[in-house]
């Protein structure tokens, strides 16, 4: 026993620091531009007060949103799903890890055994009694990393699963921020197409007033009427945009659409700065790049678990126990019992299946390094579009006031013109329309910017950081 151990201990340490047939992980390289191309005119923020932080929508200082965003955070069942999953991907990083360690079972056993009396030399007695308690230990000896690389995998696809939940969740919370934003340009919208439709029907009143003592034609009441229905019309249809969005922020808060209402608030806000940062920066930012990476690393450590397939593997197997065939005689010296050695079995033929699961690992390794490269480009144009949305709506903003403004003077002067008797009402109509539409693409315009706001805050991946959750110095641990 004492030379057993004299000579095992120095070979197991020996084999424990011995190869690992894992690639050297590097992260894919990406093409990274120097700045994004829509970036013109984005503001800097100095000090950095528009940067995106962990509850990023506070940015907006709209307590009601704000109490939503909790209620996302609190109860909503997809970011409960993605937690799960995390827990569960936990889970088998630490089933994998466990492999680091010895197995140790501990076992008893009676048996009783009737013997044939027709062998050629019969014992006296044709049954034994037998009685065993003992410890049995076995532990892999990790030669060509399987082990390792087997942990290391579920590490990373942990940290993986990390990205995942913080990418639902940065999802979940911009998606409750759209739809807020919308619902309360409905409700502008809704504002304005109601005070609309009460002076088209003042309107209509009139113009059949007129009708009735001679001074307008039965076609000026019916576009009057005509004007006031579509009106009307319009205004039933924000309703019911409205009470799909209130139904859709319900269901994201976690409660039923029955009992969730919001109160009516127009839209009055302007989309805040939000501060700059280099394309490189997403690869810290984007907790979706981040998932996509630790994936990579995942693969590329089960490169190693295949190739050490090729080669033996080696256990250490140890038995300590007691042996009798009478109880009372289990604790006695005699009845010791007691094994150690290693053990070795190589696999010879296998019909190609381990270098068919080879084949499968590096091929997985550049799906996922594919899949990775692609996350990134998604990210880069995520950001210009919601740039160039910034930019062009802006602009756009300026356009339509001033498009406003004159629609308004139009209905003014088409007014005046008809009270004058100078024009017919097909005119005032007309100018109405125009400025009906021109309020209603303005307020279209605001919200529109609102919702392109949080866009590129979800692009910039909120709040997130790599190292809130996947840090740098942690996957070069693992690596």
């Amino acid at each position: 026993m004492k030379r057993l151990l004299k000579c095992g201990v120095p070979l197991l340490a020996c084999l424990l620091s011995a190869c690992d047939f894992a690639p050297t992980y590097v992260a894919p390289p990406v093409a990274t531009p120097t700045d994004f191309k829509e970036s013109a005119d984005w503001t800097l923020a100095t000090p950095k007060d528009a940067a995106p932080r962990g509850r990023w929508w506070q940015i907006f200082q709209d307590p009601a949103l704000d109490r939503l965003e909790d209620q996302v955070t609190a109860a909503n069942q997809n970011l409960k799903v993605a937690i799960a999953q995390y827990d569960e991907a936990h889970a088998d990083a630490r089933t994998a890890q466990a492999d680091y360690y010895p197995t140790l079972d501990a076992g008893g056993l009676v048996s009783r055994q009737g013997l044939s009396r027709e062998v050629a030399n019969p014992l006296p007695k044709r049954s034994l009694t037998s009685y065993s308690l003992g410890l049995d230990l076995d532990y892999e000896i990790d030669v060509w990393g399987r082990v390792r690389n087997q942990a290391k995998a579920g590490v990373d696809r942990e940290q993986a699963s990390a990205g995942d939940l913080a990418t639902v969740d940065l999802s979940l919370h911009a998606e409750l921020a759209s739809d807020y934003f919308i619902l309360r340009g409905d409700d502008a919208e809704q504002d304005v197409l109601e005070r609309t439709v009460e002076n088209y029907r003042k309107a209509l009143a009139l113009t059949q007033a007129r009708f009735n003592i001679g001074y307008a034609a039965r076609p000026d009441v019916s576009a009057a009427r005509a004007q006031f229905e579509s009106a009307t019309t319009q205004a039933t249809e924000i309703r019911l945009k409205r009470a799909t969005l209130e139904h859709a922020i319900a269901i994201l808060t976690g409660q039923p659409p029955a009992g969730f209402a919001l109160p009516e608030n127009k839209l009055d806000a302007t989309p805040p700065d939000i501060a700059a940062v280099l394309p490189a920066a997403l690869l810290e930012r984007r907790p979706d790049i981040a998932a996509a990476e630790r994936r990579v690393a995942a693969a590329n450590a089960d490169i190693g678990v295949a190739k050490a397939a090729y080669y033996p593997a080696f256990n250490l197997n140890a038995l300590l126990g007691v042996e009798a065939a009478m109880p009372n005689h289990l604790f006695t010296a005699p009845a010791q019992a007691w094994s150690l050695g290693p053990s070795a079995a190589v696999n010879l033929l296998d019909g190609g299946k381990r270098r068919a699961l080879n084949e499968h690992a590096r091929a997985s390794y550049d799906e996922a390094a594919a899949q990775y490269r692609q996350t990134v480009l998604d990210a880069y144009g995520e950001v210009e579009d919601s740039l160039a949305s910034l930019r062009l709506l802006a602009r756009e903003s300026v356009s339509q006031q001033a498009a406003v403004t004159a629609a308004a003077d139009s209905t003014a002067q088409a007014t005046h013109l008809y009270d004058g008797g100078l024009a017919n009402y097909y005119n005032v109509i007309e100018a109405q329309n125009i400025e009906l539409n021109a309020r209603l693409t303005q307020l279209d315009i605001a919200t529109r910017r609102m919702t392109a706001d949080v866009s590129l805050i979800k692009a910039l991946g909120g709040g997130w950081q790599r190292k809130d959750g996947l840090g740098p110095a942690t996957a070069a641990a693992t690596d």
